[in-house]
């Protein structure tokens, strides 16, 4: 099956982690760029411009829901979907709503389910309203 093709930012501290959503991503034909933390992630998504950014909730220097926080209030990157893939809580995925994140995707993933939400995200871009009534972008509970 292919898939939508296009460009994803990926932020997460651990390196391994990054390095298994890179490959998994772009066997499905993605283009992917990294960042290790949020401020890392703010530093470059403009020169990037994604069209779906994936975060780590817990990170050093600036974690994932305060970037989502911040990434929404920008209105360059407003717009842009936007996953937390981590151990989440339900507290976090509650916090991550608030915040404009699109979905949730819990580790351990099946990467699989990962291509799947991506996909989802990027086939949803542009259409107002859809990610918050739930239609395109799934919410994946933590597994395991």
């Amino acid at each position: 099956m292919p898939g939508v093709t296009g460009r994803v930012l990926v932020v997460d501290d651990n390196k391994v982690i990054r390095q298994l959503i890179r490959v998994n991503l772009e066997l499905e034909g993605f283009e992917v760029v990294t960042a290790a933390d949020g401020a890392e992630c703010l530093e470059i998504v403009h020169q990037v411009r994604p069209d779906v950014i994936t975060l780590d909730a817990v990170m050093p220097r600036l974690g994932g829901l305060r970037t989502a926080a911040l990434l929404r209030a920008d209105a360059r990157t407003c717009d842009v979907p936007v996953a937390i893939i981590s151990a989440c809580t339900h507290l976090e995925g509650e916090d991550g709503r608030m915040v404009g994140v699109d979905a949730f995707l819990g580790k351990p993933f099946d990467p699989a389910e990962l291509v799947r939400l991506v996909q989802a995200l990027m086939e949803g871009r542009g259409m107002p309203g859809a990610a918050a009534a739930g239609d395109t972008a799934p919410v994946v509970g933590p597994t395991g």
